[in-house]
């Protein structure tokens, strides 16, 4: 029996990390992935010169990330490509769209155009965010429970205005529109950018995510890795390597052993058994580790009930599209924007969510493009785009082919009526419905890359299930360290430093007490 002090199921960017710091503090850890590529949702082809992103495209959260900072991945390799404007919204046809840039007054003057005042309530959203940008990214991402980081979040602003950023928290994007903007734009800005998570924008936390990503993309703009979103992953590979940490490919792990409490190892479809001195730490969706990885009487009773009622974030359609020229908006905002947020204003997104939450396929789709090239000019020969599109079906129609097939031709209307003669243009195509993004990644189920639905009743301490939020589960020295915890979906790595800093203290004498203590709650929990 081969043996190592942690094992790592799934070399996910969140594994990658994982691997990364206990490697550093000597820890002998071994990361295995049944992909042959590294990075699970972090991946691309090529091919006759073209580079495509099989699933995530672009990364303000990773790039403005602490953890992935602390990391130094440009060290080993990694490089970040920004288009000059990194986004623009177009509500409907006719219209020049709205743009958000880089440069804060430039935004804000485009903002005071349509409605006089809005441009300086945009620069007091933006000073609000510079006081709390560190301890709230901070709190998201590298501490669980973020009990102090969020008090220093409440704190910035100073007590009397306390009760702003707390109520931020839970209000919905609609709601944070109307009261800070008399104008529509920069309630499309917010609403857009919102719909990056599947929250309906009449729902809490709507506004606190639109408010993130937009904050987020004035700040870093939405990057992506020169050469493809892999290089990202490649770098986490190399950045863990060089600490000491072994990468195997090609492997899956069939079973994670349990006994008297506590993890042992993991069996690997091959045969072999791998023996955990210290952790093993899973890098899959909640549903593979509690229903497939487990044996059915490791998992309490309560805790397999709690997991029927897990809901995944809305599937995703993917169309990814070759152009042999800049896709022609008739919009001036969306050209040259790195992300463009097409299809509906904020009362059209409201009623556009209404309609996967109702089990309705959407008539006219809400889209997020990524203009790849316009990025990163590598992704294509010269003169063209490599471009895509996502939208969102109903849960209950992740696999039916006529709601994927009715979606793409709205998708493709939609694309016409911002962009008339679109298609005399395109070159080639790639369709990923909801279950060839699970056939891909058998994390992404039922095609949702999020990891679990982001609403707030699966979130913090609700998610993946009510009582466990964090990285520790009920069996002592096994940890969740996948989107499917506390912060959630993205590109961040804050899930997998979470996962490794909880096994780096619950390994030291004093930390032993109170993993014990934790693992006897959530047995106790669980139990029924």
């Amino acid at each position: 029996m081969e043996s190592v002090d942690a094992v790592v199921v799934g070399a996910g960017h969140h594994g990658l990390v994982t691997a990364a710091y206990p490697a550093d503090a000597g820890w002998d850890v071994l990361v295995v992935e049944e992909r042959e590529r590294v990075g699970g949702a972090v991946a691309s082809r090529s091919s006759d010169g073209w580079i495509e992103d099989e699933f995530s495209a672009c990364h303000p959260l990773a790039m403005a990330s602490p953890v992935l900072r602390e990391l130094d991945l440009e060290s080993h390799g990694l490089q970040w490509a920004n288009a000059v404007r990194p986004l623009a919204h177009v509500a409907g046809p006719g219209e020049g769209g709205v743009p958000l840039h880089i440069d804060a007054e430039a935004t804000a003057a485009e903002l005071d155009r349509e409605h006089a005042g809005d441009g300086e309530a945009r620069l007091r959203m933006v000073a609000q965010w510079h006081r709390v940008r560190d301890p709230l990214l901070a709190a998201l991402l590298t501490r669980w429970p973020p009990v102090k980081d969020t008090a220093r979040v409440l704190a910035r602003p100073g007590l009397r205005e306390a009760p702003d950023p707390a109520r931020l928290a839970v209000l919905p994007v609609t709601r944070l529109a109307a009261e800070g903007f008399g104008g529509s734009g920069a309630g499309q800005l917010l609403a857009g950018n919102a719909m990056h998570a599947d929250i309906p924008p009449s729902s809490a936390g709507s506004g606190l995510y639109g408010w993130l990503m937009t904050m987020l993309c004035r700040d870093v703009g939405f990057p992506s890795p020169r050469g493809g979103t892999r290089a990202l992953a490649d770098a986490l590979r190399r950045r863990a390597e060089s600490a000491g940490a072994q990468v195997e490919t090609g492997t899956a792990v069939s079973r994670v052993v349990v006994s008297g409490g506590r993890v042992h190892g993991v069996e690997l479809a091959d045969g072999r058994h791998i023996r955990a001195r210290r952790a093993v730490v899973a890098d899959t969706s909640a549903r593979a580790l509690y229903e497939s990885l487990l044996d059915p009487a490791a998992v309490p009773e309560g805790l397999r009930r709690r997991m029927q009622h897990f809901e995944w974030d809305l599937p995703t359609l993917k169309l990814n599209l070759r152009l042999d020229a800049p896709m022609p908006w008739t919009a001036p905002a969306a050209r040259g924007a790195g992300v463009v947020h097409v299809g509906h204003d904020v009362p059209g997104l409201v009623r556009w969510s209404a309609d996967p939450e109702s089990d309705v396929v959407p008539e006219r789709p809400f889209a997020l493009v990524g203009q790849m090239s316009t990025i990163d000019p590598s992704r294509s020969p010269a003169g063209t785009e490599a471009l895509w599109l996502y939208t969102h079906l109903p849960r209950g129609r992740h696999d039916d082919p006529a709601a994927v097939d009715r979606v793409i031709a709205g998708c493709e209307d939609l694309l016409e009526s911002l962009a008339p003669g679109w298609s005399g243009h395109e070159v080639g195509r790639w369709v990923q419905s909801p279950q060839d993004l699970q056939a891909a990644d058998a994390n992404l189920g039922h095609g949702a890359v999020g990891g679990g639905t982001q609403q707030l009743f699966q979130q913090a301490i609700w998610r993946p299930v009510t009582g466990l939020g964090g990285p520790r589960t009920h069996v002592a020295g096994l940890y969740l360290g996948s989107a499917a915890t506390h912060p959630g979906g993205g590109v961040h790595g804050g899930c997998g430093y979470l996962a490794a800093r909880a096994a780096l203290q619950d390994a030291r004498w004093w930390g032993r007490p109170r993993q014990q203590l934790l693992v006897t709650t959530l047995q106790r929990m669980h139990a029924t």
